[in-house]
């Protein structure tokens, strides 16, 4: 039977395992060459080996509070992914390939993501007991593979770019109805919760403002079609 410690490593790999698959589907099914795609992904690697080297510098206080920070621009990235998905789609039905700029949005690590990993390195390190920097070396190689073997599969579907602009608004619509509904769901709590202020009048025009760029992503859309 699995101990808690067990579990805890399980889960945070698998957590790892789940942002290096998403940075995979954008790297996939963008028309990219291989040796660019693991450029991407050991990017990626670099930067978790350096977090595991900050380990120990930054408290989890102030990580809160870039969290708290990048919220915002964890919903600017949404928008600019549905507003690239839509783009993508567009231009490819129209005969341009504009894959290779626009898969960024939907592979480029959002603030929420860069603090998830962050946290696993730390949550890593103080369960096994190790230095911070073999634990960005363990949660780099998890991220590389997982990225690099997921966009080799799937780039293997034969899959159009418009298929990369259907999953780039589709994540795009998650992450600002996670950003939207999540604190708003926290609030509602009686139970004590982390002490950080949320502005309900910012996240209803964000949402106001998300739904205007999909109506008019759709409009838009529409009379290409006609």
């Amino acid at each position: 039977m699995m101990n808690v410690t067990n579990i805890a490593i399980v889960g945070i790999v698998l957590s790892i395992l789940v942002f290096g698959i998403k940075t995979g589907l954008g790297c996939g099914f963008a028309n990219l060459r291989k040796h660019e795609i693991i450029m991407v992904c050991a990017v990626y690697m670099v930067i978790c080996v350096i977090m595991g080297c900050l380990i120990g510098f930054l408290s989890m206080d102030s990580l809160g509070n870039i969290s708290g920070i990048g919220i915002t621009f964890h919903i600017l990235l949404a928008l600019l992914m549905i507003i690239a998905g839509i783009y993508t789609q567009k231009q490819w039905n129209c005969g341009c390939d504009v894959s290779r700029r626009t898969f960024i949005f939907l592979s480029l690590p959002c603030p929420i993501c860069l603090s998830a990993l962050f946290i696993s390195c730390t949550m890593l390190a103080s369960t096994l007991e190790w230095n911070g920097f073999i634990i960005g070396i363990i949660v780099g190689s998890i991220f590389f593979l997982s990225a690099l073997s997921s966009s080799f599969i799937f780039r293997s579907l034969g899959k159009t770019p418009q298929t990369l602009g259907d999953l780039m608004m589709f994540i795009g619509i998650f992450y600002v109805l996670g950003a939207v509904l999540i604190p708003a769901y926290i609030q509602t709590k009686t139970i004590a919760s982390p002490s950080f202020s949320i502005d309900i009048g910012a996240t209803l025009i964000s949402f106001v403002i998300f739904f205007i760029i999909i109506a008019s992503g759709f409009i838009i859309h529409r009379g290409v079609e006609q």
